[in-house]
């Protein structure tokens, strides 16, 4: 039987799809989480890329979906763009563990718990933004979140600067500068992801409110 619920997307597949996308960015905070919490074990890749491949595969179901599906509840250009952009947090954090893993024996004495604890933050703050888009014209709880997650990026920013300061102060050995120059970086990034991600989400709702 014609389902008007499917036709004006109540029942529509790109939600799940998306928020099954922003699922991947906490499992890649998880095992990092997991590498960078226990620098005696011996770490592998094993975990970012599993993370990375089935978020790859998501976004390629969410493009061919796209193809077939006459009818969705967000634009496609809207889907297309949010897809892109939760793809690219998991494959950051993935480019942060290589380069974590290359250096591994010389960073054991550097604790990132601070941003550890700001990545769970963000990630959990954007998977609540992507579940959110069901309800789209909730637009007071996406400007919640929203601002949620650009308090969580400036305290990044923050935290950036006082690891840079610490780098250029002379008593770390310049290649461990270098090093961690390029991690501390890589990590600013994932958070711009999110936020980039996030703005999607709320220019979504914006339109829709």
């Amino acid at each position: 039987m014609f389902s008007l619920q499917k036709l004006f997307g109540k029942d529509d597949p790109f939600f799940r799809l998306l928020e099954e996308s922003a699922q991947e960015s906490q499992n890649s905070v998880q095992a990092l989480k997991r590498i960078l919490q226990n620098p005696s074990m011996t770490p592998t890749l094993d975990e970012f890329v599993v993370s990375r491949r089935k978020d790859k595969a998501i976004t390629n179901e969410i493009s061919e979906l796209l193809v077939k599906t006459f009818v969705t509840a967000l634009e496609r250009e809207d889907i297309e763009s949010l897809s892109r952009s939760l793809y690219k947090i998991p494959k950051t954090i993935e480019k942060f563990a290589e380069r974590y893993i290359l250096c591994a024996p010389q960073l054991r004495d550097i604790n990132f718990d601070d941003y550890l604890a700001m990545l769970d933050q963000v990630t959990a703050t954007l998977y609540e933004m992507v579940h959110a888009l069901r309800k789209k014209s909730d637009l007071e709880g996406i400007k919640e979140f929203n601002g949620t997650l650009q308090k969580i990026e400036g305290d990044a920013d923050k935290l950036m600067l006082a690891r840079l300061r610490d780098l250029y102060s002379g008593k770390h050995e310049p290649v461990k500068a270098v090093i961690l120059k390029d991690l501390y970086e890589l990590l600013e990034k994932v958070f711009d992801r999110c936020r980039d991600a996030g703005n999607v989400v709320f220019n979504i709702v914006l339109k829709h409110s």
